[in-house]
């Protein structure tokens, strides 16, 4: 490990902010000495207690998540936050918000706050997110909390770094059962409808109860909770750390813990592999015969089959 890299660390693994910051910055964006890093904090992760917090625009999900590191916080954990926006490629709109609804949290040095957009994430966002969750769990932050902005594919792949996902959903915004029928559910652990004192609320959460009741019904699957939460006002919000708790405990004793983390790692490896084999390979052939090949596709000399063959032969 390089003596930058090495001095980086050690000043993150402090406290230090900045520190921290730049060396989650490595980490995104694939810099040199990133891998230094991951090796030599691979063997401080898995400590964590990381939550997903997903779920359709206009959830509350920031005044949530808001409510829930502070009641980490009362419980004496160190808590981070790493707010996931992949429309915005620049601090602004959404995220902008996260972090004027959470200023408070920033004068606590328990707490760090990271934001994270698509762009400039070298092998996509959900890995990028990924190695961010991991530092941070290595540094010692007992929680991990990761938010995201909507409920689309994109997002969904970034749920799958969670332990537990919640899926937030609001009286009256009529995408409850939308992201139910979209597939997010099975990324979902724990259901939250947020903003309870809204007219329509029973409603909601007779809706989705009866949507859960359609899915397996056996006892060694784990049916996702619906717990009711006003997080303007911290109503349900330990009711929350409750569910999470419970399905944490599940998952460890059931061995669904254990079947993420090989799933996660194997998937990391896989991406890892291909890449590495990729560059060997233009090492190998060279820049310019690629180019050669790409030309004569383009011209319909070659069809994409045979000049891989050949290029590989």
């Amino acid at each position: 490990m390089t003596a930058g890299a090495l001095e980086l660390l050690e000043r993150a693994r402090t406290g230090d902010a900045h520190a921290i910051a730049r060396t989650l910055s490595m980490l995104e964006n694939d810099e040199n000495g990133a891998a230094e890093l991951v090796r030599a904090t691979h063997r401080d992760t898995g400590k964590a207690s990381v939550i997903g917090v997903t779920g359709p625009p206009g959830g509350g999900k920031s005044t949530l998540v808001s409510a829930l590191v502070g009641a980490y916080r009362a419980r004496g954990d160190r808590v981070a936050v790493v707010a996931v926006d992949p429309s915005s490629p620049f601090s602004g709109g959404a995220i902008l918000g996260d972090r004027i609804r959470m200023r408070e949290r920033f004068l606590d040095e328990g707490v760090f706050i990271r934001s994270m957009a698509s762009r400039g994430h070298s092998g996509g966002l959900a890995r990028a997110t990924k190695r961010v969750v991991d530092m941070l769990d290595a540094l010692g932050y007992g929680v991990v909390i990761v938010e995201t902005v909507g409920v689309g594919q994109e997002e969904v792949d970034v749920m799958r770094v969670a332990d537990t996902v919640c899926l937030v959903t609001v009286p009256g915004l009529g995408d409850g059962i939308q992201a139910i029928k979209a597939g997010v559910l099975e990324v979902a652990d724990v259901i939250v409808v947020n903003k309870t004192d809204r007219p329509g609320a029973d409603e909601t959460v007779r809706d989705l109860t009866l949507a859960l009741s359609l899915g397996p019904n056996k006892p060694d699957v784990w049916r996702p909770p619906i717990v009711r939460t006003n997080a303007m006002t911290e109503e349900g919000v330990d009711a929350l750390v409750a569910a999470v708790a419970k399905h944490g405990a599940w998952a460890r004793s059931s061995g669904e813990a254990e079947r993420r983390s090989t799933a996660a790692a194997r998937a990391e490896i896989e991406t890892l592999a291909r890449e590495s084999l990729y560059r060997r390979l233009l090492t190998r052939i060279g820049a310019d015969r690629l180019d050669q090949a790409a030309a004569a596709v383009a011209h319909r000399q070659r069809d994409p089959y045979t000049a891989v063959e050949e290029l590989l032969s």
